[in-house]
This record gives C-alpha cells, sequence and structure tokens, in this order.
C-alpha cells in the first residue's frame, strides 16, 4: 500500500489519525505498533510471511540489545552474532531468494535491517541505552511513514522521539502541507515525465535517435528523483503530523556541482549511514589518499550491492567511485573554481551514472550509450522521433527541470502556510487524486530495494 493509493488516502490514514489523537498520549505508541503492523500486512498481501520476517527479525534486534546491556564480556559477540544474521538475511534474500528462486524482495527489508543494524551498533558503541520495553521499541521499528523506504534515523533520536514528541495543530498543519507537497511531485511530475522513458524500452533503445536517447535519459533522471523526493517528503510530512521530525533525504542534488557534493544532497540518510556505520571504521580519510580511495571504493561496491544483484549496479558504483575518486585526486580543486563548467560536467555525468543504474542488461547498456555518442549500437528507426515525443513531453521535463532547482522550493516554504499556499495545496491534492483515479500513478520506485 503506497502513499499514493486511494487506499492509503481516503481510508488507512483517516482512520489511523482518528483513533491516534482519540487515544491518549500514553497509549499511541500501542496505535503506531498496530497501525505499522497494519500498514506493512496490507502491502504484503497474499505474501504475509513478509510480516512473519520483519516481526522475526525486530525480535532478535531487540533481543540482542537487552543482551548487551548484561555486562562486557559478551557485548561484542552478541553484536557481531545479531550483525551477521540480519546481513546474512538481506543478501540471501538480494542474492539467493531472488536470483535462484525469483522471489520477490520482502517489502521495505532493506531498510527496516539498516535500521535495525544501527540500532545494534549504536547500542554496542554505548550512544543509546537498549530499550528493555518491547512496546517503545516496536513503535520505533513499526512506525510506517519511514518503514518501507526510509528516511533512516539516527538511533538516538528515534529512540527520544519515540519516548517524548510534542502534539499541536501548527505542526501537523504544515506535515499535511508536506505530504501534499510530496504527493504533488510524486504524482504529478515524476509519473508524467516517467511516460517518456517507458517509451524508449518501447521503442527499443536500438532504434532511438540521438537526441531521443539523451530527451529520454533526462526524463528518466528527473523520474527518479521526484518519485523518491516525493516519497520521503510524504514521509516526513506523515511524521510531523503524528508528532515526529524526520530527516529530510534531499537537498536539490541537481543543483550540485560535483559529484561528492551531490551524492551529499542525495539520499541524505543513507549516505550517512554507510559514512557513519562503513567509512569512518575503515578509516575514512584519515589514513592518507590510498587508504581514502580504498574505503570510497569499498563504500560504493556495498551500495552498489544494497541496490540490486545484476551487474549494471556494480558498473554504477564503479563509476561513482571513478568520478569521486578523480574529484578527490586533482578535479575537485578545478571544479571550485570554475562553476559554470562545474554544473555542464554534472549535466552529463548525472545522467550517465542513472543509464548505469537503469538498465540492467550490459549489452543494452553499451547499445544505449551507442545511440547517445553516435558510436553505433542501432540504426535510428525514426530519426525525427525527438520531435514528436518532445510535443508530448517537454512541458512536464522543463517543468521537472525548474522544481529541481533549489528557489521553487524557497518560494514553496513562503507562502505554503499563506491563503495562497492553502489554494493550491488543495489543487494539487485533487489533481493527484485526479490521476491516481484514472490509474495514471506509479509504484514507487525505490521499493524495489
Amino acid at each position: 500500500m503506497g502513499f499514493n493509493s486511494l487506499q492509503f488516502l481516503f481510508l488507512f490514514l483517516p482512520l489511523f489519525l482518528v483513533v491516534y489523537y482519540l487515544c491518549p498520549p500514553a497509549h499511541r505508541n500501542l496505535v503506531l505498533v498496530l497501525g505499522g503492523l497494519a500498514f506493512y500486512a496490507i502491502g504484503a498481501w497474499g505474501r504475509l510471511w513478509n510480516l512473519l520476517l520483519l516481526l522475526q527479525m525486530m525480535m532478535i534486534t531487540y533481543l540482542a540489545g537487552i543482551g548487551m546491556t548484561r555486562g562486557d564480556t559478551q557485548r561484542r559477540s552478541i553484536l557481531v552474532g545479531s550483525l551477521i544474521l540480519l546481513f546474512g538475511t538481506l543478501l540471501c534474500f538480494k542474492y539467493v531468494g531472488v536470483a535462484v528462486r525469483g522471489w520477490a524482495l520482502p517489502l521495505g527489508i532493506s531498510f527496516y535491517l539498516f535500521q535495525m543494524a544501527a540500532y545494534l551498533i549504536a547500542a554496542y558503541r554505548r550512544q543509546i541505552t537498549p530499550e528493555n520495553r518491547l512496546l517503545p521499541f516496536s513503535a520505533g521499528v513499526l512506525l510506517f511513514p519511514k518503514l518501507l523506504s526510509g528516511p533512516l534515523m539516527e538511533p538516538a533520536d528515534l529512540q527520544s522521539q519515540v519516548r517524548t514528541r510534542r502534539y499541536d495543530w501548527r505542526n501537523f498543519d504544515a506535515g499535511l502541507r508536506e505530504f501534499i507537497w510530496g504527493l504533488a511531485l510524486k504524482v504529478l511530475v515524476a509519473d508524467r515525465v516517467g511516460g517518456l522513458w517507458r517509451q524508449a524500452g518501447v521503442i527499443g533503445y536500438e532504434s532511438l535517435s540521438t537526441p531521443m536517447a539523451w530527451l529520454s535519459l533526462v526524463a528518466y533522471s528527473l523520474q527518479l528523483y521526484f518519485d523518491f523526493c516525493g516519497y520521503s517528503k510524504m514521509a516526513v510530512g506523515l511524521g510531523m503530523m503524528l508528532g515526529f521530525r524526520l530527516p529530510q533525504n534531499f537537498a536539490h542534488p541537481y543543483a550540485a556541482r560535483s559529484m561528492g557534493e551531490f551524492w551529499r544532497r542525495w539520499h541524505i540518510t543513507l549516505g550517512a549511514w554507510f559514512r557513519n556505520y562503513v567509512y569512518i571504521p575503515l578509516g575514512g580519510n584519515r589514513k592518507g589518499m590510498a587508504r581514502t580511495l580504498l574505503n570510497l571504493l569499498v563504500v560504493w561496491l556495498l551500495t552498489a550491492m544494497w541496490h540490486g544483484n545484476s551487474w549494471n549496479f556494480i558498473l554504477w558504483g564503479l563509476f561513482i567511485f571513478f568520478l569521486l575518486a578523480n574529484e578527490r585526486l586533482w578535479l575537485g580543486k578545478w571544479l571550485d573554481r570554475h562553476p559554470v563548467l562545474a554544473h555542464g560536467y554534472m549535466v552529463l555525468a548525472i545522467p550517465l551514472s542513472w543509464l548505469l543504474f537503469a538498465v540492467e542488461d550490459v549489452q543494452s547498456i553499451g547499445t544505449y550509450l551507442g545511440r547517445l555518442f553516435f558510436t553505433g549500437g542501432g540504426v535510428a528507426v525514426n530519426p525525427q522521433d525527438f520531435v514528436v515525443y518532445g510535443r508530448s513531453y517537454w512541458l512536464m521535463i522543463l517543468v521537472g527541470i525548474v522544481l529541481a532547482m533549489p528557489w521553487p522550493e524557497r518560494l514553496w516554504e513562503k507562502i505554503r502556510s499563506t491563503t495562497v499556499g492553502t489554494v493550491l495545496c488543495f489543487l494539487l491534492f485533487w489533481a493527484a487524486v485526479y490521476c491516481i483515479c484514472v490509474a495514471e500513478n506509479d509504484p514507487f520506485m525505490y521499493f524495489q530495494f
């Protein structure tokens, strides 16, 4: 059940909010647990073993955390054993189950297992006191706004908010408006502009003209951004409506002037997870350039493996590492001195990186690159295809490019609490509902990870 479904918008969410706010604050964690279980069960309907797996991993994490409070002798063994179990389960489903048996990946497994691993590591480092009561621990795990695709939260922050949070109408109202803004980005922008990328697949990569190949790749880049950014804003808005402060996950990454800056702005909480629990423990940038580059390579190979089990993700991770390594060695200083050229560099680098991310078959990647750079790999069936499809999609692509820049959101922040903002929210919400009703919305792309 996605946030962009009529079932969620007009049934689950209103009923949940009524029950949540009618209950005394002392019992709202119980409502969160029951609501999270219901939300997950509906989403995994027909695969309820997904829910059993989630509950099993949750209990293992809860008991491992308690075990760390009972003396120092077994703390490391408990941590290592529980992490092996968590990540072993993740690898089993991502690489063995999906590749060999054709299983569908359990809903949200990549995100909730990373959240559980962060909890155990924080407990081991004594950054938090492990929760000895099952109800508040379960409420943090099953908090449905972040359960399926994040954003990932720092364990100490999540634990603190589960124990104490603030409720007021102003925060609820701000959360509702943030939710509507995210819904609009997903349904009215991502799903619309993504039609061009789907059309490129229908035509066949070998049959695209070079302008059409670039236009389609720009469309995919915008679709991916607004799909996941829209989801994250909806999650943050839902959290605010429930009294939680979930972290923002995007900070206008397409305005970045280097790949390093881009990945500090894109999927911020996942990047922070790899930084805090992989990169820094490996030594970060404290042991010389060679060790820094090795640590970056490890991080990006693990990031690639986290996203999927096909070779295109490995190529994607290596490509990002190559750019980051060059920026560390020499390119970064040059980009800092030439901001206009730096933006031009990113205009080229970002779509090329997403090509490796989007196309699973390595041979098809080669074909697409051939169409991008006139090097072969097929013959355009209709050299004027970009004109035909450009007429249908130019406006949505232009809107997407504008909205990806920082200033539209700054304007939105200024007006969203005004009467104009209220009218705009009303129009955006019902326009999104209309598109959902006529079956023009798509599942969130990051659900597949």
